[in-house]
């Protein structure tokens, strides 16, 4: 038991098990923040809808699909149709 006079016991063990989970943590999301700042990937902000689509409405994407050719004239009246309703 001269070990615990030596200032060391299960307190700072636990302290400096803490303090690398927060240091690896914050090195890892600083990393993220980083790497979507640079690749202009992130959250935009919907206007209060949290589906983080930005200002695109279901109707405009709807529009920007049917421009593209990803779906047929039919396609895009029926599915403008349930938009709607």
């Amino acid at each position: 038991m001269m070990w615990w006079g030596d200032g060391y016991s299960w307190g700072w063990m636990i302290f400096g098990g803490v303090m690398m989970i927060l240091f690896w943590g914050g090195l890892i999301a600083l990393a993220v923040v980083v790497i979507r700042g640079f690749t202009g990937v992130g959250f935009r902000s919907s206007g209060g809808g949290g589906s983080g689509l930005g200002d695109n409405s279901a109707l405009e994407i709807l529009k920007e699909r049917y421009a593209r050719g990803e779906i047929s004239k039919s396609e895009y009246e029926e599915m403008r149709r349930d938009i709607s309703t």
